[in-house]
């Protein structure tokens, strides 16, 4: 899967990238477990793709490599179940965007400017990006494959890299009832529909809520091929109640469907999304700050709906699940203050807690993909993605008195010392292994360069700093049909009218 070598010479000598038995010695294990253990002093054992045991000073191999964890936080890679991959080449230029904003820019105006090779360079460093912040599986939305050709260079830049991918296929320029019909399309779904644990594919589209449902012939083809949904709902603006109800109606939700945002949406849809076993994907940073709708992990907790995390995209924000958990806290008990302040009251508990997001970033995020029996949790018999959170160099990293605590609120990308994937080392001593970096870095700087020339210095300049035209401020943003439904603009009052 990976183009790593066997082993890869660092400071501390050869280091194992092809499987070779490793042990975890000594660190504070969060086995995110069903009972959420958390282990002082404990050991971790890695033999082949599989962790083989779990406790104190385990008897090893010969020749096991050993990975001193003392001082340090041993838990399961993180999952990542909605990111726009392909967009990392622009990173942090839609920093003062809007929802609205971004829309513009990628829907109606620049993302069919994007090529082949760009969505490979993106996806490349996206890809990058993960494993070095501790995220071992990534779910790349994404829906700029205009092209088969765009499908390939995608796909191409998963298969090549360290990590476990999902790849929900998507296209924004076109209708989904016609671009899941295109043969050579669902060739490629078909080849690429393996069951394999490293590379899956999802179809990814969005329901507007017109009441022809045009979308249905995308979701009867995600059945015939045996693909999940993954769709953008309850976004404020685009998707709400309607296009729940639409695909309740027609028993189109599924366990499988991830529901991305769902920030926006009336307490019928949240009985419909808990009723048929779906989960949601929260993007706490991007719905904080774009206007998707406030983040409803308060209401998602009162429904019993199952929760991972998500970056969104890094063309706006950070990309590792420690903000995410870091935001998600931090909107959710500010939801619950300012709500009991309304009411003359003051909260003494928080509902939410540092394992619960824990939770919901890797073993959430596992089987809301289907893969909760494989990774997601640190048990003898599951496959060994895990992450060493340590930093020997850092005052943050000392005491570690609340090891779930001190994932959630005070440890970064910067803190993560090794990763693995699939029984295989991807990082070590805070450095990606492989000699992919200054190649990926190539393609990144001429994807940019292109960019800059195809737009123009004026446009490239006002696309950091935009301003829509009045024009352009539509009721929803797909170019592909002309429905509009001023119904989404009530969706946000009813949801906070509910509690």
């Amino acid at each position: 899967m990976t183009e790593n070598p066997a082993s890869t010479r660092t400071a501390d000598g050869e280091v194992p990238t092809d499987g070779r038995t490793v042990v975890f010695r000594g660190g504070t294990v969060v086995t995110v477990d069903a009972a959420r253990r958390v282990l002082a002093d404990t050991d971790v054992l890695v033999i082949g793709q599989n962790i083989a045991a779990i406790g104190t000073a385990l008897e090893v191999p010969e020749g096991t490599f050993e990975i001193d964890a003392s001082g340090g936080i041993v838990m399961p890679g993180m999952v990542d179940t909605h990111r726009h991959m392909w967009q990392t080449a622009m990173r942090g230029y839609g920093a003062d965007w809007t929802l609205t904003q971004y829309f513009v820019w990628y829907y109606l105006e620049h993302g069919k400017s994007f090529r082949p090779e760009d969505v490979r360079a993106g996806n490349r460093l996206s890809a990058l990006d993960a494993i070095d912040a501790g995220v071992t599986t990534t779910v790349d939305w994404s829906h700029g494959l205009r092209t088969l050709d765009h499908a390939e260079a995608a796909i191409d830049a998963l298969r090549s890299s360290a990590g476990r991918y999902v790849l929900a296929y998507g296209n924004i320029f076109a209708g989904p009832w016609e671009w899941t019909a295109d043969a050579a399309v669902r060739r490629f779904l078909s080849e690429n529909n393996t069951g394999s644990e490293r590379l899956r594919v999802q179809l990814a589209f969005d329901v507007t809520g017109d009441p022809e449902f045009p979308e249905r012939a995308a979701f009867e083809a995600a059945r015939e091929l045996g693909l999940p949904v993954t769709t953008h709902a309850g976004v404020w603006g685009a998707t709400n109640d309607d296009g729940i109800r639409l695909m309740h109606e027609n028993g189109f939700m599924t366990p499988e469907t991830v529901y991305v945002h769902a920030a926006t949406l009336s307490d019928d849809s949240y009985h419909r999304i808990a009723a048929t076993g779906g989960s949601v994907s929260l993007s706490t940073e991007s719905e904080l700050s774009c206007g998707q709708g406030y983040p409803p992990s308060w209401i998602l907790r009162q429904h019993g709906i199952p929760v991972s995390l998500s970056v969104d995209t890094s063309v706006w924000f950070s990309s590792d699940l420690f903000s995410a958990m870091r935001s998600t806290l931090g909107a959710d008990r500010g939801w619950e203050h300012t709500r009991a302040h309304e009411k003359g009251e003051t909260v003494t508990h928080s509902h939410l807690r540092a394992e619960h997001v824990v939770d919901w970033a890797t073993r959430g995020g596992a089987e809301s993909l289907g893969l909760g029996d494989v990774i997601g949790s640190l048990e003898p018999g599951k496959r060994a993605d895990i992450v060493l959170i340590k930093n020997d160099a850092s005052p943050t990293m000392f005491p570690i008195v609340n090891p779930n605590g001190h994932i959630a609120l005070q440890a970064g990308r910067g803190d993560v010392h090794s990763v693995m994937v699939d029984g295989a080392l991807a990082k070590y001593a805070g450095r990606l292994l492989g000699d992919t970096l200054d190649s990926v870095r190539n393609d990144i700087e001429a994807t940019v360069d292109y960019l800059h020339s195809e737009l123009g210095d004026p446009t490239w300049e006002q696309g950091m700093n935009p301003d829509a035209p009045e024009e352009k401020m539509l009721d929803n943003p797909y170019t592909y049909t002309d429905y509009k439904d001023a119904s989404t603009h009530t969706a946000d009052r009813q949801t906070a009218g509910s509690v």
